[in-house]
């Protein structure tokens, strides 16, 4: 029963449609629905605020069909509000917009009115970039799961340091380091982006533009400035004050709550 589930869930798009005319809104669910057998909306939502409110929480949606002009606003200002990799599909009667859609987590544009051929494309096209973006994942993820230490240098001595003795990477004058559980630190000839594709994720988090942490020193972690985090670590003698971005901070939740 438990595999079945995970099956199913696989399997399903989770959308939410963003769109102030109700009648319009509930029509494109019952289309969706008929069209496709894999589709679940997981809400309705009318305005910029109500957007920006349930994207700044938890939510598990795969994919957005959004009208532009809502009441109190343009359908762009909830994305440069709230940090939200979900891909959207634009849906409105102007063309004028087209440009800021591809700028905007925008991956297709349908001019009204939409029929059900439009709506097929549009899923099959989001099924294709799906399913390109898990098999790179997991590319990355099984060349991750080999990965069980990482040379680095401590004077003119080349070292394997193991990854679980690593407490965190971070960035400094251009060159990047490593410090381990007893607080040595040490050079690493890779840069943070370079480090982030070999580390497993589910052990390691970018944190923002100059850290990277393991879980396993993690102890928790506390709001900061309102809308941003800090990170309470295990060995707090490293002298290191983690804070996640603005930006980073859902899918930092996110991550600790799968670990």
């Amino acid at each position: 029963m438990f595999c079945m589930q995970c099956i199913y869930f696989a399997c399903m798009i989770r959308i939410v449609i963003i769109e102030d005319e109700r009648l319009i809104a509930e029509e494109l669910q019952s289309r969706l629905m008929a069209i496709s057998k894999d589709v679940e909306i997981t809400a309705i939502l009318s305005t910029v605020s109500q957007a920006i409110v349930y994207f700044s929480q938890e939510h598990n949606t795969d994919l957005i069909l959004s009208d532009i002009q809502l009441p109190d606003g343009l359908s762009f200002d909830i994305f440069n509000s709230v940090s939200c990799q979900v891909p959207v599909i634009f849906i409105t009667g102007f063309e004028r917009f087209i440009i800021n859609a591809f700028e905007t987590n925008g991956i297709d544009y349908l001019l009204k009115p939409v029929d059900d051929k439009d709506l097929q494309k549009v899923l099959n096209k989001y099924k294709m970039l799906n399913q390109h973006f898990a098999k790179r994942q997991q590319f990355i993820s099984s060349f991750s799961k080999e990965k069980k230490r990482l040379i680095v240098q401590k004077g003119l001595m080349n070292i394997l340091l193991r990854l679980e003795d690593i407490v965190l990477f971070f960035t400094q004058n251009k060159i990047s380091y490593a410090i381990d559980k007893e607080g040595k630190k040490y050079v690493c000839d890779k840069n943070l982006s370079e480090l982030e594709l070999e580390l497993n994720e589910a052990g390691f988090f970018r944190a923002n533009r100059q850290y990277i942490v393991n879980a396993e020193y993690i102890k928790g972690y506390k709001p900061y400035e309102k809308v941003k985090l800090v990170v309470d670590l295990v060995i707090p003698d490293t002298s290191h004050v983690i804070v996640v971005s603005q930006e980073t901070a859902p899918g930092f939740r996110r991550w600790m709550n799968q670990i």
